[in-house]
């Protein structure tokens, strides 16, 4: 259940972790050169914080703040109190990105821990990269060698090996959806203050959040504790997560001074910063293998064969004085215009003439009406004469010709008494020419409307013949467009894209519930961790749905709803409703049988 937040997340990984390597290499130069004037490096770190690493002027499209819809226009007014609003909307982005960024590793290091020993095991060897595939393989085959325990050993050392992960990952999550509930929280309580006169409310928020940082800073300081002494991730937790604290400004003031908000708001984006860089290393040491890591195999065979398809290619190509590619591809176009003509051209156009020119253009039939007319005229005569002659009695032109073959078989069977004599000097041969004419025009009749039946289907022999065309277009649409829409994203328009929003209420209602359990029982500190959590699935859910709940006139309804469920002071039973409503009456996140 992926849904990547809006940001340019990679750019802000790269500026962190130039912010981290730089203070190290001032320090080595300022330890190397003690005489050089530190004010110059402290300017140029001052110049890097103003250019790079910027306020977001602009929000990413999430869960918006818990303010007065009309907080918006008052942005406009003061540029003080629109660099409040941004600051506060920057704390929230970057502690959501944050915690994508660590649930998506959780999440691939809690899935690998679910599946069996076996695919433990052969993570550990074949999904680590060359490497490890080759110490896996060497400790695979030592202790099969000395004790026989070789599978049992590498089982136990891949479950430490995850869990030491999920620990860590398990603790940075909770700390940081810790800090955005008691963010979101405080925001809500002083929302409308801050609508009203943000410079005034700004001074009780930020000493808040100056606690925040601190709880934090302590919080994730136990991390330390967590690393054991065999433990498997690289490198050390050395590197420390220090807060700057804000100055002691006197809190009897009713309103702050532009240059004290200036500082606080500086202040604030410093520990953002530190912050950033911090998870971005501890987020590095203890994230999922890339996919170049993971499928090492795969890549190398491909790269192998790509090699030796290109050696083969270069052996049969011009510059090996060889026309075997040139044939080939003489070969290959011959073939496609060939069957664009087969299956394309001439079926359409065999399709087209059906259609104009029915009737007009068509070529003679094996059997015309004419024939069998004249056919049916001769027999008609030969019926009437032979009934006169039988029968001594005219009979009139329009007989039917049924009960005159009736006379001529009555007299057959009576012929056939005596079939020699009758053969010279009777009827029975001229009875026997008239069932014969007779076999004539029914054989005709059968093969005139057999012509029939055949011209009647031209034109769906020629839609066969354009069958092969016109499936191998269709699945080149069909992976066209899958492509395109990539509903494997719960922002997508596909069937399994709406199974991911549907997923994502479904994490919602059991956050909500695992919450309020947590808060019967008077554990605040994983109550708040369950709210926290909550924001990042409502943010998740709001980015994924406001597209396609735009388009279908419903963005304004389900908008609130979402706002709603992240309402600290609604009782829980309510959200749940909400929850219910939205699941069965916003199209958007329908099943996508019941959408017609």
């Amino acid at each position: 259940m992926e849904v990547t937040p809006e940001g340019n997340e990679s750019s802000r990984d790269a500026k962190t972790l130039i912010s981290f390597y730089s203070n190290y290499l001032s320090n080595r130069f300022t330890s190397l050169f003690p005489s050089f004037p530190s004010n110059f490096l402290e300017k140029i770190s001052n110049l890097y914080r103003q250019t790079l690493l910027p306020i977001s002027t602009k929000r990413r499209a999430g869960l918006p703040l818990p303010l007065p819809s009309n907080s918006v226009n008052l942005t406009r007014t003061a540029s003080e109190a629109s660099r409040i609003y941004e600051v506060l909307n920057d704390i929230m982005d970057r502690f959501i990105l944050n915690l994508h960024k660590i649930q998506e590793n959780l999440q691939f290091w809690q899935s690998i821990a679910e599946g069996s020993n076996a695919r433990k095991v052969y993570f550990m060897i074949f999904e680590r990269g060359p490497r490890a595939f080759v110490n896996g393989s060497v400790q695979l085959m030592r202790e099969a060698v000395i004790d026989g325990s070789a599978m049992q050993n590498l089982s136990h050392s891949s479950s430490v090996y995850i869990s030491e992960r999920i620990a860590v990952l398990s603790s940075l999550r909770c700390s940081l959806a810790a800090f955005l509930a008691q963010f979101y929280v405080e925001v809500d309580k002083c929302g409308k203050e801050l609508a009203e006169d943000p410079e005034k409310s700004f001074s009780s928020l930020m000493h808040t959040l100056n606690g925040l940082f601190s709880k934090l800073d302590a919080s994730i300081g136990h991390l330390h504790a967590l690393r054991q002494n065999d433990s498997s991730i690289e490198g050390t937790y050395s590197f420390p997560l220090l807060f700057e604290t804000l100055p002691e400004i006197s809190q009897e003031e009713s309103q702050w001074t532009n240059s004290e908000i200036k500082e606080a708001i500086n202040l604030v984006c410093t520990n953002l910063q530190a912050l950033d860089s911090y998870l971005a290393l501890m987020v590095a040491k203890h994230q999922k293998p890339s996919n170049v890591t993971r499928y090492w195999i795969r890549y190398t065979c491909g790269a192998v064969g790509l090699s030796v398809c290109s050696f083969w290619l270069l052996r049969h190509s011009r510059l090996m004085g060889s026309s075997d590619i040139d044939i080939w591809i003489r070969e290959a176009k011959e073939s496609t215009v060939s069957f664009f003509n087969d299956h394309v051209e001439q079926p359409l156009l065999a399709i087209r003439d059906e259609l104009l020119d029915t009737f007009k253009k068509r070529q003679k039939g094996v059997m015309d009406m004419e024939e069998v007319k004249l056919t049916s005229d001769s027999l008609h005569r030969m019926l009437l004469a032979f009934s006169e002659q039988t029968k001594g009695e005219a009979f009139p032109e329009n007989a039917s010709d049924q009960e005159m073959l009736e006379i001529v078989m009555l007299r057959y069977e009576k012929e056939l008494v005596h079939p020699i004599q009758n053969l010279l000097h009777g009827e029975l041969a001229r009875a026997l020419l008239i069932q014969v004419q007779k076999l004539k025009l029914d054989i005709e009749m059968a093969m005139l409307e057999l012509d029939q039946i055949l011209r009647a289907n031209e034109i769906n022999f020629a839609i066969l013949a354009a069958l092969p065309a016109f499936f191998l277009s269709l699945g080149l649409i069909v992976a066209v467009r899958a492509w395109f829409r990539q509903d494997t994203k719960a922002e997508g328009r596909g069937r399994i894209a709406r199974i991911q929003r549907r997923l994502l209420i479904v994490e919602i209602e059991k956050t909500i519930m695992q919450y309020q359990a947590y808060f019967d029982q008077g554990l605040e500190n994983d109550a708040q961790c369950m709210f926290g959590l909550l924001i990042y699935c409502l943010d998740r859910l709001y980015h994924a749905v406001r597209r396609h709940a735009k388009a279908t006139g419903e963005w304004q309804c389900l908008k609130q709803d979402i706002i709603d469920l992240g309402r600290p002071g609604l009782q829980t039973s309510y959200k749940l409703s909400v929850t219910a409503r939205m699941e069965r009456v916003y199209d958007c996140l329908l099943p996508s049988l019941k959408r017609q």
